[in-house]
C-alpha cells in the first residue's frame, strides 16, 4: 500500500515531502517529465489511480470501509496511524466503487478543499465521488471547524446519494464530534514487507524472498511511513537503471537501503570536512545540477559563489587545483557522456536537502541564484526542468513555498508564450500538486487572480496553471480563478477566456455555475458590468462544449444579457444564433428561447426585430427570410401577450427604450 511513489532522501530532522506521483501534461515539456521528477502530486485522474491500484496493498479495516460505502449516499472517515497509507487506501476506496450504469473512466472523483473558504461550490450528484483529505490539520481548534464544514457537506452527500471519503487527521482522536463517530473506520497498518515486494514487483524486479531477509531492511518495513518505502522500491530501480552498481539485485537493494538510512549522515561527516565556501559551493552547485556538463556545473559554481558575496581569491585560477580536481576531491565523477554525477546512489538528493535544511541564512541567496542559474544558455528543456523540481522539493520540505512562487512570478513576467514560461508553469504544478501546500498555492493564484496586477506573461502562467492543475482536482475552484482572470485587461485577457470557455464547456455544472456567477456580477458590480456582460455573450455562442448546452442553461444567460439595456454586443451573438437555426432546422427552439429570456421587454423586443431586419438584407437567402419571419412572429406574440397583460391589470403603457 502507498500514499506516494517517489524518490528522494529524507533527513530524520526535516524531511522531504514525497508523494504518490501521477503524470502530469504541461504545455510547452514533454508529458512524462513528472514522472521522470517522481513528484508527489493529489490529482486522482483515472490513469493516476489505475497506477496506484497497481502498488496497493489493502490494511486492516478497508473491506469494511468498502462495504459501507457501497450504499449511495454513504459517507467513509478513515482514520488510523500517520504513514499507514490512509491517502491511498481513500482513493482506492472511491476507484474500486465506481458508479452504478456509468462509464468509470467518466465518473465524476473530485478532491474537496479541507481549509479553502468561500469559493467551493459543494454540488453533489448522484454517484458522484469526493475525496476530503484533512491529515494536513494539526491544530484542535482548526479540526473543529473542518468538522462542522464535513458535517454539511455529509447531508448533503447523503441527500444526493453521492459518495465521500475523508482522511482524518492523526493524533487528534480526542476532537472526534460525536456526530461523526459512527462514520468512523480504523484502518490498520498494512505490512511494510508486502508494500515493498509489490511495488518491486511491478517495478520487474527479479528477486527471491531470501534477498528481503536482512536485518536492516526488517527494520525499515516495521517502521518506516508507506511512502517511504514506496521511495525505497524506486532507488532499487534508480541503481538498476543506472549500470554502475553491479548487475544483482542483491547490490541494487544494498545501496538503495544505504541511500535512505545513511545518506544524511554521509553528507554531514563530509561538510565537517569540507570548510571551504568554494568547496561547499561546488558540492551545491553539483547536487543542483547533477546530470548536466561540466561547464554547466561550472558556472552555476561561480553564480553561486557571486550570490552568497564571496570575494574571488587574489591569485589566478590556474595557480590552484584544476575543476576536475577539485570535483573528484568531492566525490563527484564525470559519466561516459560528460555528464557530473556523484559515486554513491542518491547522494546529491541528500547533498540538497542537507543545505536547505541546516544553512537557513542563505536560503534567500539560494533562491535567487536559482532563479538566475535557470537562466543559462546552454541548459536543455529537461534541464531546466530538473532545476525548478530539485529546488521546489528543497523549498516545500523546509516550508518556504513563498520561494517557489516567488521564482514563479519571476520568470512568468516578460514572457509572451501562449502557455507562459514552462519553468513558472512547472513551479506552479509542482506547488498545487503538493499534498500539504497545494491548498496555499491555489489561495496565492486566487490572490493574484483577484486583487493583483499581473503582469501578461503571469497571467499566461496562471492561466495554464489553472486548466491543468487546479482544474484537474477543484474545477469549481479552477473557474472562479480563471474568471477574475479574463476580465481584466491586457493582452492576456484573451487567453484566460478561452481556458475559462474550455474549462467550463467541458462539464455541465460548470457551465451552469459560469452562467450564474456571470449573471450575478453583471447585476452586483456596475463598473465592471460590461466586461462581465461581455463574456456571457462569448460563452453563449462558444465552441467549446463537446456537447451542446442545455436550453435551460441558455435560456439562463440570454434572460440575464436581456435584462441589460441593448448594447453593440446583441447584433452579432443575435445574428450567429439566426444563421444556427438558418443551418439546422432542428434548432428552431433557439429563436423561442431568444424571445422568451427578454420575459415582453419592449425595447429589447423592438431590438431583436431589427437585429433580424439587418440580418436578412445582407443575405438574401430564403431559408434566412423563413427564419426571420419564424423570428418575428415569436416577437409579435410576445408583444400580444404583453398587451393583453398591460390591458387585464388595467396598468398605464410601460417605458420603453427607444430600439437601437
Amino acid at each position: 500500500m502507498s500514499e506516494q511513489d517517489h524518490v528522494t532522501v529524507n533527513d530524520p530532522r526535516g524531511p522531504v515531502n514525497n508523494g504518490w506521483g501521477p503524470q502530469n501534461n504541461y504545455y510547452g515539456i514533454s508529458a512524462d517529465w513528472m514522472s521522470r521528477k517522481k513528484v508527489e502530486t493529489v490529482q486522482v485522474v483515472r490513469e493516476d489511480r489505475l497506477r496506484l491500484a497497481d502498488r496497493f496493498v489493502r490494511p486492516t479495516g478497508y473491506h469494511f470501509a468498502a462495504g459501507r460505502l457501497r450504499k449511495p449516499g454513504a459517507v467513509v472517515l478513515l482514520d488510523g496511524q500517520s504513514g499507514s497509507g490512509r491517502r491511498a487506501a481513500a482513493i482506492m476506496l472511491l476507484h474500486e466503487l465506481g458508479t452504478a450504469g456509468t462509464d468509470e473512466a467518466e465518473a465524476r472523483f473530485e478532491e474537496l478543499p479541507a481549509t479553502d473558504k468561500g469559493e467551493e461550490l459543494f454540488a453533489p450528484s448522484a454517484g458522484a465521488r469526493f475525496l476530503l483529505d484533512l491529515s494536513g490539520i494539526a491544530d484542535e481548534d482548526t479540526y473543529v471547524e473542518a468538522q462542522r464544514d464535513l458535517a454539511v457537506r455529509r447531508s448533503q452527500v447523503e441527500e444526493t446519494g453521492a459518495h465521500l471519503v475523508a482522511v482524518l487527521p492523526a493524533g487528534l482522536e480526542h476532537a472526534h464530534t460525536p456526530d461523526l463517530e459512527p462514520h468512523i473506520i480504523r484502518l490498520g497498518r498494512p505490512r511494510g514487507l508486502a508494500v515493498l515486494t509489490r511495488h518491486l514487483r511491478m517495478d520487474r524486479m527479479v528477486f527471491r524472498p531470501s534477498d528481503l531477509g536482512s536485518a536492516e531492511l526488517q527494520q525499515l518495513c516495521d517502521r518506516s511511513p508507506m511512502r517511504e518505502l514506496a521511495s525505497l522500491a524506486r532507488l532499487v530501480g534508480a541503481a538498476r537503471e543506472s549500470g554502475r552498481f553491479g548487475a544483482e539485485f542483491a547490490g541494487w537493494l544494498d545501496q538503495a537501503v544505504h541511500a535512505v538510512t545513511d545518506r544524511a549522515g554521509e553528507v554531514g561527516r563530509q561538510l565537517t570536512d569540507v570548510r571551504s565556501t568554494p568547496e561547499r559551493a561546488l558540492l551545491l552547485a553539483a547536487a543542483v545540477f547533477e546530470d548536466a556538463r561540466a561547464d554547466t556545473v561550472y558556472e552555476a559554481w561561480r553564480g553561486l559563489l557571486r550570490a552568497v558575496g564571496h570575494e574571488e581569491e587574489a591569485t589566478t585560477e590556474l595557480a590552484g587545483a584544476d575543476f576536475r580536481e577539485r570535483l573528484a576531491a568531492l566525490g563527484i565523477e564525470r559519466g561516459p557522456d560528460g555528464s557530473l554525477r556523484f559515486e554513491r546512489l542518491a547522494y546529491a538528493d541528500a547533498v540538497r536537502t542537507y543545505f536547505w535544511a541546516h544553512f537557513p541564512g542563505v536560503r534567500d541567496d539560494l533562491r535567487d541564484w536559482i532563479g538566475r542559474a535557470a537562466d543559462q544558455q546552454d541548459l536543455t528543456l529537461d534541464a531546466r526542468t530538473d532545476l525548478v523540481i530539485r529546488f521546489g522539493e528543497c523549498v516545500l520540505a523546509i516550508e518556504r513555498p513563498d520561494h517557489l512562487f516567488d521564482l514563479a512570478v519571476h520568470w512568468a513576467d516578460g514572457t509572451a508564450g501562449t502557455a507562459g514560461d514552462p519553468r513558472a508553469v512547472a513551479a506552479l504544478g509542482l506547488g498545487l500538486s503538493h499534498e500539504r501546500f497545494g491548498g496555499w498555492f491555489r489561495k496565492r493564484i486566487y490572490d493574484c487572480a483577484r486583487s493583483g496586477s499581473p503582469s501578461d506573461g503571469l497571467v499566461r502562467v496562471l492561466t495554464t496553471a489553472c486548466c491543468q492543475y487546479v482544474g484537474t482536482t477543484h474545477p469549481h475552484q479552477a473557474l472562479v480563478r480563471l474568471h477574475h482572470l479574463a476580465v481584466r485587461g491586457g493582452g492576456a485577457a484573451s487567453v484566460a477566456r478561452d481556458g475559462l470557455f474550455e474549462l467550463a464547456c467541458r462539464d455541465r455544472r460548470l457551465y451552469r455555475m459560469l452562467i450564474d456567477r456571470l449573471r450575478e456580477r453583471t447585476h452586483r458590480e456596475p463598473r465592471t458590468a460590461t466586461r462581465h456582460l461581455r463574456l456571457l455573450t462569448e460563452l453563449l455562442t462558444s465552441d467549446h462544449a463537446m456537447e451542446p448546452p442545455s436550453w435551460p442553461d441558455l435560456f439562463m444567460g440570454w434572460e440575464a444579457v436581456f435584462s441589460q439595456p441593448p448594447t453593440e454586443l446583441w447584433a452579432p451573438l443575435v445574428s450567429s444564433w439566426l444563421t444556427s437555426a438558418a443551418e439546422d432546422t432542428t434548432r428552431d427552439m433557439a429563436l423561442t428561447v431568444l424571445v422568451g429570456a427578454t420575459h415582453g421587454r419592449a425595447s429589447a423586443l423592438h431590438r431583436l426585430y431589427a437585429i433580424a431586419c439587418d440580418w436578412v438584407r445582407t443575405a438574401g437567402h430564403p431559408a434566412r427570410s423563413s427564419v426571420a419571419a419564424r423570428f418575428w412572429e415569436y416577437i409579435d406574440q410576445a408583444q400580444y401577450a404583453l398587451t393583453e397583460g398591460t390591458q387585464r391589470t388595467g396598468a398605464g403603457p410601460r417605458t420603453t427604450e427607444e430600439a437601437r
